[in-house]
């Protein structure tokens, strides 16, 4: 029986699931739009948006903070995010373009859309992609 267990497995071991998280989220920051089946989508959708909220959290500055304690706050956000993507590439472009894009908005980052069956295997294919604002 599968009562409370929680998470998709994929039918994948941990470090695959891991390595496939990781490409996934990266290549959605990259291209901002990825084809994907149903169940990848809704497996990196709640980590991608996760990274999301957490890069503008490391972009904001609070009221009466020293500028020590904003500048270490966006230097611990840079480390969490890339230890968790693969491309440096991918944890500039997060921070520099996508988090100040979605600064005013409180989640809901990502959408995904049904573009139907694949044909060699009927798996629910989508398409995961930003929001645009």
């Amino acid at each position: 029986m599968r009562h409370r267990d929680m998470g998709r497995k994929l039918g994948r071991s941990s470090a695959q699931r891991n390595a496939l998280r990781r490409t996934l989220i990266t290549q959605l920051i990259e291209k901002e739009r990825i084809e994907t089946t149903e169940a990848k989508a809704k497996f990196v959708r709640a980590n991608a948006e996760k990274l999301i909220t957490l890069a503008k959290r490391g972009l904001t500055a609070r009221e009466n903070e020293p500028e020590a304690t904003a500048t270490a706050r966006a230097v611990h956000a840079r480390r969490l995010i890339a230890a968790r993507l693969n491309d440096p590439e991918a944890v500039k472009k997060l921070f520099d373009t996508i988090a100040p894009r979605y600064d005013k908005r409180a989640g809901g980052y990502t959408r995904i859309l049904k573009l139907g069956r694949r044909l060699g295997d009927a798996a629910e294919m989508v398409l995961l992609e930003m929001v645009e604002e």
